[in-house]
């Protein structure tokens, strides 16, 4: 499994599929910064929501790459259809920690970041990454739900990402009658830009690690009907 997940990869970056999100991140970035500074956590946390349509995409590119023989004939010499499919789901996801990396360095080099003596360099980065992979999880899942294998052409796939991460937007709102719909990427922007106690942030992460397994779940039982 681990070969597949490094060929995989390896056929993202190689075939230069991995350079249009990397561009598409920052450019998003690049204008979210060219407004001015912020605090470290509220830059973050809107970082984050910024970063989800862009990683969700990036993962149905990764799994788009490789054609439907190739992809039937590694699931055949697995000798498993689970194995195959978490092959695909870890490269995306290592490849998602790339483009997270360039998120958490984005505002220090846009100088866009307050100074706060309370609030270290280091200290503000945890808190970006841990807001970062909180969204990569969901962004994986509905990437992975939007990929050919699952949704067979171009424009439903589009549609599935559109739909995904507008509705996260949409439901994430205060208020919402069912903010449990979608992945918890408004409530993180909010909590990081104004803080709270701990006990809210791992509701948030438990939230969304819920909603990734029940859509990997998803994920994996049409994969299991549209080899």
């Amino acid at each position: 499994m681990i070969a597949l997940t490094r060929m995989r990869l390896h056929g993202f970056v190689r075939t230069g599929r991995a350079v249009a999100p990397l561009i598409a991140a920052l450019a998003a970035l690049s204008i979210l910064y060219g407004g001015g500074q912020a605090e470290a956590g509220e830059a973050y946390g809107v970082s984050a929501l910024v970063a989800f349509p862009v990683l969700a995409w990036q993962t149905k590119i990764l799994l788009d790459v490789e054609p439907d023989v190739q992809r039937r004939l590694a699931r055949v010499a697995l000798g498993s259809a689970a194995r195959e499919t978490a092959a695909g789901l870890l490269a995306a996801a290592v490849a998602g920690l790339g483009t997270i990396a360039v998120a958490l360095a984005a505002p220090w080099v846009f100088q866009a970041v307050k100074a706060d003596a309370n609030v270290p360099v280091g200290v503000a980065v945890l808190i970006g990454l841990g807001v970062h992979l909180l969204a990569l999880g969901p962004a994986v899942a509905l990437g992975a739900l939007a990929s050919r294998a699952v949704v067979r052409t171009a424009g439903m796939g589009v549609a599935v990402l559109v739909t995904g991460s507008v509705l996260a937007v949409v439901l994430g709102l205060q208020g919402s009658p069912a903010p449990w719909l979608v992945p918890p990427l408004m409530a993180a922007a909010r909590y990081t830009a104004s803080g709270g106690p701990t006990l809210t942030a791992l509701t948030l992460t438990t939230h969304a690690f819920l909603w990734t397994t029940a859509t990997t779940y998803a994920y994996t039982r049409l994969r299991r009907t549209r080899p």
